[in-house]
């Protein structure tokens, strides 16, 4: 894969490489199963061979090389679900692709003969859920939050058609709950026994997410909490950008399959203040146009996503401006050398992400009673350390800091993200650029063609604060962290390495190839 391709372009592609499997693959791959069937672990699947699966119905087996005339069939590792045996009958239960962007549990299974002891069947299944399962998690226990109003109102409906019968196949231990009301995710977060679960998925957009990890920060034991309990998202609302970045895709059923395969990885979160305030951002900040058509178009909130489109052309076109007095410490402004960190930081963060249970459980030992890490460029209310840098920005367009890259599924703005860089992504442009070439920069987001625009303002950054000012005229001005709305009034920004805890497909990288060569 070129990096330029995006990891998403094939969601059932197995993230774990061949060379992890191979002491595993060495004696007893295959298994006999019936006179004329076996079960073999295969290089990238596990291949099933029976004569009888001829003729019966592709989708009421593997059914992943679909074909009358075919008695093999391969299921992918990454799609193996869940595999045991109930005295003498052998269960595989895998995830059966019925699009692209879609699947749905399945199951084989064979009554073993007298060919097949239960207990060569056993370390038969042992080999195949240790290939399945390369990160060493498997049967999570999740809490489940799920918010009713999401996807239009349709969030529990999505929750139970798509998303429950992955994690149930997968032998995943459910606590089901739904969200009644603004920072009820905040309170759950809070007082949850993080020794109780493995993952706090939300079935909703980036609001509970965001919840989530405020309500994990303000524990009697944050950072422990912040590192034991996993933080998903399950794509049921307006904004699924957690789930584009770390499942890479917006598919309910698919970003199951990827939580349930998920790589623990560290992640990032930027500590805010705003007046008396401090809380967490885990995906983006914004003031200037995308703050301004995000938040300020609710009265076309009819046109679904069109209105950010319409609400962005409409800004564009009448050159406004944010004007405000920007303050940032800078750690990398020059794009080329961006480029050359992002690889090489990339290769890093994919073995840090590796690491096996024993290793995050001794982490997690250490951060036992540890409070949270003091900021080290104090508050919104301290002096600006003289070591940054202070501009007056009276035409700023745009002023976005991204701690990933999909802002939505078709806008990566901040291509040159990590998980945990220790950075955050800055992109500033100003208002006054020509009207047709503001519209080519909107147009070459999707392309990853942004980064490398010229008046494209792109730096790799630790801290920032930002005191934006009313136009003339102008009675509301809106600033959004992780999508929503705060109070219009001076903020700053830090970044804190490495202390929360998601999922990622990968390990260790968004599901984007990052800027263009």
């Amino acid at each position: 894969m070129s990096e330029e391709e995006n990891y998403s372009d094939n969601p059932f592609v197995d993230p774990s490489q061949p060379a992890e499997r191979e002491g595993l693959l060495e004696t007893d791959a295959t298994l006999l199963v019936a006179h004329t069937s076996s079960l073999t672990l295969g290089a990238d699947s596990l291949l099933v061979l029976d004569e009888g699966l001829v003729h019966r119905d592709a989708s009421n087996c593997c059914g992943l090389l679909p074909g009358r005339s075919r008695a093999t069939h391969a299921i992918p590792y990454y799609n193996i679900l869940n595999a045991f045996v109930d005295e003498l009958e052998l269960v595989v239960q895998h995830a059966l692709p019925t699009s692209k962007t879609s699947c749905r549990p399945a199951r084989i299974s064979y009554t073993l003969g007298d060919k097949t002891s239960s207990s060569a069947a056993k370390s038969w299944v042992a080999k195949l859920l240790d290939i399945a399962y390369p990160s060493g998690q498997r049967h999570l226990r999740l809490k489940v939050l799920v918010n009713p109003f999401g996807g239009k109102g349709a969030g529990r409906r999505i929750y139970l058609r798509e998303i429950e019968p992955i994690f149930k196949a997968a032998g995943c231990e459910l606590d089901v709950e739904q969200t009644t009301h603004v920072r009820h995710a905040v309170e759950i977060a809070e007082k949850i026994d993080v020794d109780k679960y493995d993952v706090i998925a939300c079935a909703s957009g980036d609001g509970l997410p965001h919840e989530v990890f405020n309500g994990l920060a303000r524990q009697a034991s944050p950072r422990r909490a912040l590192k034991k309990i996993a933080v998903a998202q399950l794509p049921c609302g307006s904004g699924n950008a957690m789930s584009l970045n770390l499942n890479g895709t917006d598919s309910p059923a698919l970003a199951a399959l990827a939580v349930v395969k998920g790589v623990r990885t560290p992640l990032d979160l930027v500590a805010i203040t705003q007046g008396d305030q401090q809380y967490w951002s885990f995906l983006s900040q914004s003031v200037g146009i995308v703050a301004d058509c995000d938040l300020g178009t609710e009265n076309i909130r009819w046109m679904g996503g069109a209105r950010f489109t319409v609400g962005f052309l409409f800004r564009l076109l009448g050159k406004t401006v944010y004007p405000a007095e920007v303050a940032v410490k800078v750690e990398i402004d020059d794009k080329k050398e961006i480029k050359e960190v992002y690889r090489r930081t990339r290769s890093e963060q994919k073995a840090i992400a590796a690491k096996r249970e024993s290793e995050i459980e001794e982490e997690m030992e250490d951060h036992l009673h540890s409070p949270l890490p003091k900021l080290q460029y104090g508050t919104v209310k301290d002096e600006i350390p003289d070591d940054w840098i202070q501009t007056s920005m009276p035409t700023l367009g745009n002023f976005y800091c991204g701690n990933m890259t999909w802002m939505s599924s078709d806008a990566p703005f901040f291509p040159a993200a990590l998980p945990a860089d220790n950075n955050l992504d800055l992109v500033n442009i100003d208002g006054n650029l020509a009207r047709m070439t503001a519209v080519k920069a909107l147009l070459a987001v999707e392309q990853n063609k942004f980064f490398d625009l010229p008046y494209v303002n792109y730096r790799k950054i630790k801290a920032y604060r930002i005191s934006p000012k009313l136009r003339n005229g102008q009675t509301e001005g809106f600033i959004s962290i992780d999508g929503e709305k705060v109070p219009f009034e001076p903020f700053q920004a830090e970044v804190v390495g490495g202390l929360g805890t998601v999922l990622s497909r990968h390990g260790g990288v968004y599901e984007f190839g990052g800027p263009r060569e």
